[in-house]
């Protein structure tokens, strides 16, 4: 179900609901960017430790903005029953406030949505807005001294076409007499509101719903009455609830600690922090930290199906719905015990139509891609049906080596770990390429040459030396046993102690001062003992 910024806050109220009866949620966003190219070496490599591949990885966050978020709320109706609430919002900066928000767009993101459907005009017209805590803090302080102000250009147009339209009424128009201000959108309901109450001291605005808004004329005595009652449309709390936007239903999300499942979910997490939270912090152990507080339970299904695939003799896959597919005609033809997951009726969409790379899709496959892995986890994969209790309750303890543990992939770890110590992983032995004759060599040149064996992460060591690491044992075998690299550049696995510039200066100056000494010892000559 798709939900834009007009029917956002009418669903909200239903959309609690169902977050706090789920078993778990599922979650995929849609960004207008992966990697900035504004930084040099900004991609991540292999030999990024946890630290690097975060701070490079906040710098992209920073620059790009959340376009869709999909949100998949499973329910356990009965032991293998599962009903799944699928909804695809469209989101879009806060454009009412103190600050105009800017973002990025990268050319290969926007393309590739557009290539899958994504409807931008849904984006930019319909877009549900939402802050993070700094912002609204700021919001809030401006709006008590009613010193806001309006970023959007569109929106300053309509209001000056409504406060036209109003100082021209109202000069002749009589007491409790009306006047109907139509086609206003979103923001523009708080804002005509706003600034005709505080421009005109003998009228009073009500909303009517539909994009519009009534403007009545009133006797002072009238206008305190009014200024003072419960029932004001136009109070601070509710301009504050309606310009937080998607932040409620985020912190409906915090609040209510249910499981939060991903694929490859990293991004997700760090875009979920920055948007809806806090802004990015510079320190890798408090953004761990953070998270872990927010949802202190986070299933990562890419790190799961990795120990799945490696357990059973599935095809190779290389996406979310390709692994989908191979689990549901691996499972549910044998084993009548497999959970049944059934779209709700008013979400039913994805039963009957494939959109991949549609947030609210993909995060459909994602926890229904947890349930089938967990599923095979817990009663092994047989040629006869096993009947188990397929209650999530009964999936979490067999997942419990899985949790908290976010895939990473492309680094020098193989996860991050929310709730510990990041592990490090087992990656195959590191080469170093001698450079003979050849100079002026950089890294890009040396990824070049050995294209054709596979990709290798590129780091220089010193002058005429490079490091080059591949997460495949094949490929690293491959290159040392084969003699078709160029001729200049010598490959071999890397020592440390004999290869580190660290190591071998010190073996130098330890060798300098060992030749010094000895001649010291040779001109001085040995000691005379006399009696």
């Amino acid at each position: 179900m798709e939900v834009g910024a007009a029917a956002f806050e009418r669903r909200l109220p239903r959309l609690r609901g169902r977050v706090r009866r789920a078993a778990f949620l599922a979650i995929d966003m849609e960004f207008t960017g992966l990697y900035s190219t504004a930084t040099q070496n900004n991609k991540p490599s292999l030999f990024d430790s946890p630290v690097e591949l975060y701070l490079k990885a906040r710098q992209s966050i920073q620059r790009f903005t959340v376009t869709q978020l999909g949100l998949a709320i499973f329910s356990n109706e009965n032991s293998n029953k599962y009903v799944v609430h699928s909804y695809n919002f469209f989101l879009f900066p806060s454009t009412w406030g103190v600050t105009d928000v800017e973002f990025a767009l990268s050319a290969s993101s926007i393309q590739f949505l557009s290539h899958y459907g994504f409807d931008y005009n849904k984006f930019l017209k319909d877009g549900i807005p939402y802050m993070n805590e700094v912002q609204e803090k700021i919001f809030s302080q401006h709006l008590l001294a009613g010193s806001w102000n309006i970023s959007s250009v569109v929106n300053r147009d309509v209001l000056k076409k409504a406060i036209d339209e109003v100082t021209c009424w109202v000069g002749a128009a009589e007491e409790e007499e009306t006047l109907i201000l139509q086609d206003l959108s979103g923001y523009q309901v708080f804002e005509v509101q706003l600034v005709l109450r505080q421009a005109l001291q003998n009228v009073w605005t009500q909303p009517l719903g539909d994009k519009k808004v009534m403007v009545k004329k009133v006797s002072p005595q009238h206008r305190w009455l009014l200024e003072n009652s419960p029932y004001d449309s136009c109070r601070k709390e509710l301009i504050l609830l309606s310009a937080r936007g998607f932040t409620n239903l985020f912190q409906t999300l915090v609040k209510a600690k249910k499981p939060l499942v991903g694929h490859n979910m990293l991004m997700d997490l760090m875009h979920l922090h920055d948007k809806f939270y806090k802004p990015l912090p510079e320190s890798y152990e408090e953004f761990k930290r953070n998270i872990h507080n927010l949802f202190p339970v986070l299933i990562d299904t890419k790190t799961v199906t990795k120990s799945v695939w490696k357990k059973h003799p599935f095809p190779r896959v290389s996406n979310l719905l390709e692994i989908y597919s191979v689990l549901c005609s691996n499972l549910n033809s044998k084993d009548s015990a497999c959970p049944v997951i059934t779209p709700a009726s008013d979400c039913s969409r994805y039963a009957e139509k494939k959109c991949p790379h549609e947030a609210g899709y993909d995060a459909f496959l994602c926890g229904s891609v947890l349930l089938k892995s967990a599923h095979l986890l817990l009663c092994g994969y047989t040629d006869d049906a096993v009947e188990v209790d397929s209650s999530f309750s009964r999936y979490l303890p067999v997942l419990a080596e899985y949790l908290n543990k976010v895939n990473v992939i492309r680094g020098g770890v193989a996860s991050i770990n929310f709730s510990g110590e990041d592990a490090p992983c087992q990656r195959p032995p590191l080469l170093v390429v001698h450079v003979r004759g050849w100079s002026g060599l950089n890294e890009r040149q040396i990824r070049q040459e050995f294209k054709a064996f596979c990709h290798f992460d590129v780091r220089r060591l010193s002058k005429d030396q490079f490091l080059l690491l591949s997460n495949k044992f094949k490929h690293v075998r491959r290159v040392l046993r084969d003699a078709n690299h160029p001729p200049r550049l010598g490959v071999s696995i890397y020592r440390h102690w004999r290869h580190s510039p660290s190591i071998s200066c010190l073996l130098q100056v330890s060798g300098i001062v060992a030749l010094w000494s000895l001649l010291a010892f040779v001109l001085g000559g040995a000691p005379c003992c006399s009696f």
